[in-house]
């Protein structure tokens, strides 16, 4: 018998390395900060890499030196601690000049606001190229289009970024922001969106996204599918898995609560697997 392997369609994988977000959450680790992995064909990226990526790349099969770009949306310790140590990796131990940075404003130079460079200037001296991320601006990484999204968040340099493949059409991650006026508009059309819900319904904190924002956001962009995550503590005591069916009841949209290590395979389909080892490591509190 001749066995005929049919090529394999090509698509995207997304691993929510870490959901937590926030000072409480990241110095207990009642989930991970490790932050989101992205891999396609010809692009493998690590986007905002908290406290414990490298450990978690690692730990999930994912190898720190095949990344093509790091990115980090904004200057606070849940979204850049190891930014440079997943730089040093991208460039083979500091060895070869290669590899993209994309990184707002604040991560790079600071700003008035009391941040200073989360990035020091050695480590952004080591890619081929940096791209400092502002607000509408458009550039290509690989073979995907990215749009930088506005976010309103604590630090005034935070951003979002959008995902646009010439194949799938578009994903997007919202970082840390409060609700506005036209936000909206930069995630219609997406299938896939990834919000950071910070706090549950009722629980608003300023510079920070609640239940009750993303359904506002939700309604409007109208993803195909909505995955929320970057959980605070209220948010992880109140259980993101009923908001997020709180969400989906109220805008008609299949929404899930991330878990650490969850793996979402973006093509002509959008479906969400978990990890044998995430499913073992899954938080007592759920």
């Amino acid at each position: 018998m001749v066995t005929i392997k049919l090529p394999m369609t090509p698509q995207i994988e997304i691993t929510l390395l870490g959901t937590g977000g926030g000072r409480f959450a990241t110095i207990t680790q009642k989930r991970r900060t490790a932050g989101i992995h992205i891999i396609s064909e010809d692009l493998n990226f690590h986007l905002d890499p908290g406290p414990g990526a490298l450990v978690y790349l690692i730990s999930e099969g994912l190898n720190p030196q095949k990344l093509d770009a790091v990115f980090v949306s904004h200057c606070h310790p849940d979204h850049y601690t190891d930014a440079e140590v997943l730089i040093e990796a991208m460039t083979k131990g500091t060895t070869k000049k290669r590899g993209v940075l994309v990184a707002s404003r604040s991560v790079l130079h600071g700003n008035e606001m009391r941040f200073g460079a989360a990035v020091s200037k050695y480590h952004q001296q080591m890619p081929e190229r940096v791209i400092e991320a502002l607000p509408d601006t458009n550039f290509q990484v690989g073979n995907i289009n990215v749009l930088v999204t506005e976010a309103r968040h604590t630090d005034p340099d935070t951003v979002g970024f959008r995902f646009e493949t010439s194949e799938f059409g578009s994903f997007a991650y919202t970082s840390d922001t409060e609700y506005f006026e036209g936000v909206s508009k930069y995630y219609g059309g997406v299938r896939l969106l990834i919000l950071c819900v910070m706090r549950p319904s009722g629980k608003p904190w300023k510079g920070h996204m609640t239940t009750n924002d993303a359904i506002k956001i939700i309604e409007r962009a109208h993803p195909e599918q909505a995955v929320l995550t970057h959980f605070g503590m209220q948010m992880i005591f109140k259980g993101p898995a009923k908001e997020a069916g709180l969400i989906e009841e109220e805008t008609g949209v299949p929404t899930i609560a991330a878990r650490d290590g969850i793996r979402i395979k973006f093509g002509e389909t959008i479906s969400v697997q978990t990890s044998r080892k995430a499913q073992q490591g899954l938080n007592r509190f759920f």
